[in-house]
């Protein structure tokens, strides 16, 4: 792209293209040089919006995290709607089969970039932290109506549920998980806390 040419919403571009390249080649293709060639500008462009190229990553990953959080987020509303473990399979598979696996590996690979997310996130990896929060959320909620045994351990169960969701979505390259397969797993963790 020629120099002096104005390019609208730059970051957006620039996550665009970044996620294209995660989603198609995985973490070890993502670099400046490719972000910056898929997004089809100049390099320098994602040098003079962020100090470097783990500066990038972070915000972009912080990005995506804060939109699937959104999509999370709405899962508290099918509380004492559904069965418990529908809308949970639904969630989990909507989460899993959206960039958050290839954001997991991106996270997961990068030393430098780890340390940046630490600035912004005490612990865990963006994404699934996020995740176990809305989880969390939905089941206390449906505790709360009575749809899940009152002893139920949420803050346990939440995690065992990303946990077990992460496990089936975590080959990015392979074959999705059979819908039925997904449903009988989420149904096995939460089994034990379904009111009867």
């Amino acid at each position: 792209m020629p120099t002096g040419v104005a390019i609208r919403d730059v970051r957006e571009l620039l996550f665009d293209a970044a996620e294209r390249i995660l989603v198609g080649s995985g973490p070890s293709a993502l670099t400046s040089r490719a972000v910056t060639d898929t997004a089809g500008c100049a390099k320098g462009v994602l040098h003079r919006h962020f100090d470097d190229f783990d500066d990038f990553l972070a915000a972009f990953v912080l990005d995506r995290s804060r939109r699937l959080d959104a999509r999370t987020a709405l899962l508290r509303d099918r509380a004492g709607r559904g069965e418990v473990v529908d809308n949970l399979t639904g969630a989990l598979t909507g989460l899993f089969d959206s960039i958050a696996v290839a954001v997991v590996a991106l996270v997961t690979f990068r030393d430098g970039l780890r340390a940046r997310l630490r600035r912004d996130l005490p612990a865990g990896i963006p994404v699934l932290t996020e995740a176990v929060d809305r989880i969390g959320a939905y089941l206390a909620a449906e505790r709360d109506l009575g749809r899940l045994r009152p002893d139920t351990d949420v803050e346990a169960l939440a995690p065992a549920l990303i946990g077990t969701a992460h496990l089936l979505f975590a080959d990015r390259t392979g074959r999705r998980p059979d819908p039925g397969a997904v449903r009988r797993a989420i149904a096995a963790a939460v089994g034990g806390a379904l009111a009867p």
